[in-house]
């Protein structure tokens, strides 16, 4: 999908910014159409793989003054093993350009508009059948990637660091870290992480999207049951809770003094991650990533079957 917030924080930062996507595949290729990558004077972000076709077109794109088109068979062009071709479409913009983009669908071309395309935007629109990213009848049409999902670290010790370590890289995940001090934050925090300390941290749950995640794993036991408790008194997508079998069963009963019901509580999965990978924080961090990457494709499955 068509990654609209991060395209205009990247003009919001270096200005002049060229986004290349693949636009279609033929044959063997390193990825997908859609896949993309934004390109600025000196860096970049995203990828469209492939090594050197990326190294290419990243060369190409800073010395680009206008939209273009190529077509690349990846072996003779490049000498990579891929037996395809890729067509890719670079698009130059700066913050105004960005900002004007639709946040449903982006669709552009040549006029006059082709009927499949007005049709593809009207299901789009009318009855959210966002299309897959693709190029038709000699237009390039994408949707737009919806807002990052909310995900909640509680703590910033070993484990909360492999956490943001391992899950920060991922796209569609906004992360939200907190702990007590400011001193417990490592000083090398990802630029896509906020970091929030706060004495109290479960005074802080009421500011989180009902929706968001929650993966608790403070210092404190204490801090622990009172931030489940705060959680069940909110609302939240899922909620994790660090800790051995005997640790929940105390929660539990606790939880349950404290007024919520079994049905609720037990919507807290403890422990995270996948105890059979181990205890190792990154292993607990992997574990994690996955349950969290798999939740996300069950939603998007139901609401296709919805829609």
């Amino acid at each position: 999908m068509f990654d609209r917030d991060t395209l205009i924080a990247a003009c919001t930062a270096h200005g002049r910014v060229v986004r290349v996507v693949i636009a279609a595949v033929h044959g063997s290729a390193p990825r997908e159409v859609g896949a993309a990558m934004c390109v600025w004077e000196s860096g970049q972000s995203g990828t469209i793989g492939g090594g050197a076709l990326e190294y290419e077109l990243a060369i190409a794109a800073r010395a680009l003054t206008q939209d273009t088109t190529s077509r690349h068979a990846l072996g003779p062009d490049l000498g990579q093993c891929c037996g395809g071709a890729v067509e890719v479409l670079s698009e130059v913009f700066d913050l105004p350009r960005a900002l004007a983009l639709p946040t449903d669908v982006i669709a552009r071309g040549p006029d006059p508009m082709p009927l499949s395309i007005k049709r593809m935007l009207s299901a789009a629109r009318n009855q959210g059948q966002i299309p897959d990213a693709q190029r038709i009848d000699g237009w390039m049409i994408e949707g737009v990637r919806p807002p990052d999902h909310a995900l909640w670290i509680w703590g910033a010790g070993h484990v909360g660091r492999a956490l943001v370590d391992v899950l920060h890289p991922i796209p569609g995940i906004a992360i939200t870290w907190v702990d007590t001090a400011a001193d417990r934050f490592p000083d090398d925090v990802p630029n896509c992480v906020t970091v929030v300390p706060a004495g109290d941290p479960s005074r802080l749950v009421p500011h989180a999207p009902v929706d968001a995640d929650h993966l608790i794993l403070t210092y404190s036991h204490d801090l622990d049951l009172s931030l489940c408790h705060a959680v069940l008194q909110h609302g939240f997508g899922s909620a994790g809770l660090i800790g051995s079998a005997t640790k929940w069963a105390r929660f539990r009963k606790r939880l349950s003094m404290l007024g919520h019901g079994s049905d609720q509580i037990a919507r807290i999965t403890c422990p995270i991650g996948d105890p059979a990978l181990g205890k190792q924080p990154h292993m607990i961090a992997i574990g994690v990533a996955h349950r969290l990457l798999m939740e996300r494709r069950r939603a998007h499955v139901r609401a296709e079957v919805r829609a």
